[in-house]
């Protein structure tokens, strides 16, 4: 009873029955207006209209205190907006000029809330912008697409800014999105152009070597498949594993097959009677190419390597020696040519570490800086064999393998031998330091 007595005396405050008619107060800048008739009895329709006023009220109050818990102030505004314009046009009696007063406070606190998340969405913006263009030369396609779609959900879930930014922030932010995939495209196009001229060089070597597999120029032939196993190594780009070891398969089957013809031609070669006396005539003459090698190290050594190439095409052109004797004698010339060579080689590499000059020292303190290079040359060098030693090791016993096994023992004792010869070179340094 006492509460519908306060009730009555609120609605007495804010309205008043004038003939069949409830009327509200003027409040704010609205004059008075009629909110409802007299149905029963004054009293009775005034106490209505105040508990109309207290259910308009608990839906600002709920309202209002929505706003204070949440996180998402902003998207209370245009509840508490509406709830604000109905204040002149709700019918009921009560102090509604509190409510419009709590609503305005509300709705400022909203927009200063959603002004500050705006300029914090701006910085966000901005960074995605900036990260998304920090990826302008990046060729790792694989995580710059990754970081791109994290990129993308992170603008989505970003809130809005400030309506006069918003399409130059998009518009900067999708060009640099467009470039990175942009030029992720016309790296894989290149990608697959470039793939594609690796397989036609591979077919052309290939095409190349199935044309000569069956040749009987045996020594000609034998020097362009070296020729074509070279280029294939140094084809660069690489292809999908199972297609480049597809075509490696019907290249090495070419190679296989002419030599496999090669060794039954040396085989049947070995049992034809020994040469005559023309043999002897050649072997004087390499012997002779032999010791004009051994004394190239007497000469400057610019000197030395040009006449020591001359040597080398004049001993192609001296027939075969038979027998023990022509290892032997082949051995000591190819041996005198590698010093000559491996001694340019360790020139060229002092005079770019001795700017001064290698006459800057003592010829003991050059002797010493040579055995130091020579040294050092000799490990790269066996580092150079243990790979390839390990490589053979690794290779199985398939005859389709005897081609590539005969590479890399080939590249074994080149090995050896340019080892051998660089301690021979040590040697010599090592009696000018002592001697």
């Amino acid at each position: 009873m006492e509460q519908q007595d306060h009730l009555l005396a609120e609605a007495r405050r804010y309205g008043y029955i004038e003939g069949d008619q409830v009327w509200l107060r003027p409040l704010l800048d609205l004059p008075a207006r009629q909110v409802g008739q007299v149905k029963e009895s004054a009293d009775a329709s005034l106490l209505y209209f105040a508990q109309r006023f207290n259910l308009f009220r608990t839906k600002v109050e709920d309202l209002l205190q929505k706003i204070e818990e949440s996180d998402n102030k902003g998207s209370f505004l245009m509840k508490a907006l509406h709830l604000k314009e109905q204040v002149g046009s709700y019918d009921a009696l009560g102090d509604f000029e509190s409510l419009y007063r709590r609503l305005t406070e509300a709705e400022e606190s909203i927009k200063v809330t959603i002004n500050r998340n705006r300029e914090k969405n701006l910085a966000t913006k901005i960074s995605l912008i900036q990260e998304a263009e920090a990826l302008h030369d990046t060729i790792d396609w694989q995580a710059g697409s990754e970081k791109l779609k994290d990129l993308r959900q992170g603008w989505i879930k970003t809130g809005p800014v400030e309506k006069h930014l918003t399409d130059e922030l998009e518009v900067r932010f999708q060009a640099a999105v467009d470039a990175f995939f942009a030029r992720k495209k016309d790296f894989l196009a290149e990608k697959k152009a470039m793939t594609n001229r690796v397989y036609d060089q591979y077919k052309d070597l290939i095409h190349k070597s199935e044309a000569l597999q069956n040749s009987n120029e045996f020594e000609e032939t034998t020097r362009k498949l070296k020729q074509l196993q070279q280029a294939w190594k140094e084809i660069e780009g690489t292809l999908p594993r199972k297609q480049a070891n597809d075509l490696w398969t019907r290249f090495r089957a070419a190679h296989n097959h002419f030599f496999e013809r090669l060794k039954v031609h040396i085989e049947s070669k070995r049992q034809e009677p020994t040469l005559s006396t023309g043999g002897e005539d050649n072997l004087s003459r390499k012997r002779a190419l032999v010791a004009e090698a051994q004394a190239l190290l007497n000469q400057p050594i610019s000197q030395a390597v040009a006449r020591a190439k001359e040597l080398q095409a004049a001993w192609k052109k001296v027939g075969p020696v038979r027998g023990e004797e022509s290892d032997r004698v082949w051995e000591q010339f190819i041996l005198a040519c590698d010093k000559v060579f491996e001694m340019s080689a360790l020139e060229h590499y002092v005079r770019k570490r001795q700017p001064a000059g290698p006459d800057a020292t003592s010829p003991r303190d050059q002797a010493t800086v040579r055995i130091q290079a020579l040294r050092d040359f000799i490990k790269y060098d066996k580092q150079e064999q243990e790979v390839l030693e390990e490589n053979l090791g690794k290779l199985n016993d398939s005859p389709g393998n005897d081609a590539f096994r005969t590479m890399l023992q080939g590249k074994i004792r080149a090995f050896e031998r340019k080892i051998r010869t660089k301690n021979e070179l040590i040697a010599m340094f090592q009696q000018r330091v002592t001697g």
